[in-house]
């Protein structure tokens, strides 16, 4: 196992390792040692000498959580080595991984075997346990998070034991661990069921918000993955539509899709941003070009070249769960927020939806759900506007993405989520002495 300034490769002892940072810039921590285990065994035998050394323990898949979910000043678990796809069974329709593999390695490996997740988020930079962690999520009127597709999975617990935990074994930990924010132990395995590839096709078109809002519901109801972005500052959205097709694949023309995806979307919305962060008076106008500049297309294609793109501009992001039926009324008070304030919003609103999952900790655990994500750019003051919208979202149910920013704590998460404290006795049992905690846990879990 690979060891950060370590004297030795068995247990990982050795001197203060190098800072890590996350995707966005505004998580720094420095862990007394970090190691990049390649098999179960060596991740379990680190964590044994973690708790032999009185050292806490965390796993950090990419960074691209935006709260400190992953920090230590214990042993830090890096994930390139615990990468693979482990076993791809058919006739089951599971494929198994290793904690640390990319997403976009997964959806790689899916294709060339012919299959495919039913559902996914919009980009694929994570690792696999990273993701299904936080509860990351795409959108879906019938098919829901990540962590909900996991069928199977492997956990290294506090003492260095490994639990293989499923419906059938061991199912208290199974329901908890499928989205365990790191708090039952570092997951060295995940199988996730699949299907046979599948083709999506994909309706971009720019829409009136007070259009798209009005009809919500029937869109939500009449697509398979329906989501929309506002532009603040505007009455402008641009909405998705993806549908399952029989074809043919009829992807983006390349010199077409460089324009949407890489120049308009990264290269010139990463000027605009920075314009703005210069210039907030600016703000306000280039929304409304920005809001315009995307122009209505349709292809067809495999899902997760359908489903994902390419984000290169950096920001942070504040993401809320609420109650489908809260949707309409949260976003209509979110716009008049920005209308009557002085807040200059450069990036876009995002909305999408999900249907009630079983998992204790899933934002979308019992309910059917709408996720409205608020986004500002990378050092550009963020916390009046993410404050003042989060009232909104407090104030009809909402729960906060796990790996989003917020500042709800513990007593607030226990009465959003009824399954909560079935999750903190799972966690009392395996982690008493709080081998995986830090300072985000104590927050939104109790000590």
């Amino acid at each position: 196992m690979a060891v950060s300034n370590a004297v030795d490769g068995s247990g990982g002892r050795g001197s203060t390792a190098a800072p890590w940072r996350n995707w966005a810039g505004n998580v720094t921590t420095r862990p007394a040692r970090s190691v990049a285990p390649a098999s179960t065994e060596e991740l379990a035998a680190a964590v044994r000498a973690a708790a032999t050394d009185g050292l806490t323990v965390k796993a950090a898949g990419t960074g691209h959580s935006f709260t400190p979910a992953a920090a230590t000043d214990g042993l830090l678990v890096r994930p390139e080595r615990l990468t693979g796809v482990r076993a791809v069974d058919r006739t089951a329709g599971t494929v198994t991984v290793a904690a640390g593999t990319p997403l976009k390695h997964l959806n790689e490996t899916l294709a060339a075997h012919g299959l495919s997740l039913t559902n996914m988020g919009d980009i694929m930079e994570q690792t696999v346990s990273g993701a299904v962690s936080t509860g990351t999520h795409g959108t879906g009127r019938d098919s829901a998070s990540l962590a909900a597709q996991v069928t199977a999975l492997e956990l290294v617990t506090a003492d260095g034991s490994v639990l293989t935990c499923s419906a059938e074994d061991n199912p208290d930990v199974f329901a908890a661990a499928r989205l365990g924010l790191g708090a039952l132990g570092v997951i060295s395995e995940l199988t996730f069921a699949v299907e046979p590839e599948f083709l999506l096709t994909a309706r971009e078109e720019p829409m009136p918000f007070d259009e798209v809002t009005g009809r919500f519901d029937e869109l939500a109801a009449e697509n398979e993955h329906f989501e929309f972005y506002w532009f603040p500052h505007t009455g402008n959205c641009n909405t998705k539509r993806n549908n399952r097709s029989q074809g043919p694949a009829a992807p983006p023309g390349r010199i077409s899709g460089w324009v949407e995806d890489e120049l308009l979307s990264n290269g010139v919305f990463q000027i605009a941003c920075a314009v703005g962060r210069a210039v907030p008076a600016a703000i306000p106008g280039i929304a409304r070009i920005s809001s315009r500049a995307l122009s209505a297309r349709t292809y067809t294609d495999i899902p997760y070249k359908v489903f994902t793109s390419p984000r290169r501009v950096r920001f942070v992001e504040m993401e809320y769960a609420l109650p489908r039926a809260a949707a309409v009324a949260a976003l209509g008070e979110l716009k008049a927020l920005v209308e009557r304030s002085d807040f200059r919003i450069s990036f876009p609103v995002e909305v999408r939806t999900a249907p009630a999952d079983d998992l204790p900790l899933s934002t979308a655990s019992g309910r059917d759900t709408v996720y409205v994500a608020v986004h500002m750019y990378r050092g550009t003051p963020h916390e009046a506007y993410f404050a003042a919208a989060e009232r909104i979202m407090t104030a009809h149910e909402g729960r906060p993405h796990w790996g989003k920013l917020h500042t709800r704590d513990a007593a607030y998460l226990a009465d959003a989520y009824p399954r909560f404290g079935e999750f903190t006795a799972v966690r009392d049992r395996l982690d008493p002495d709080r081998r995986f905690g830090n300072a985000y846990l104590r927050r939104v879990l109790g000590d």
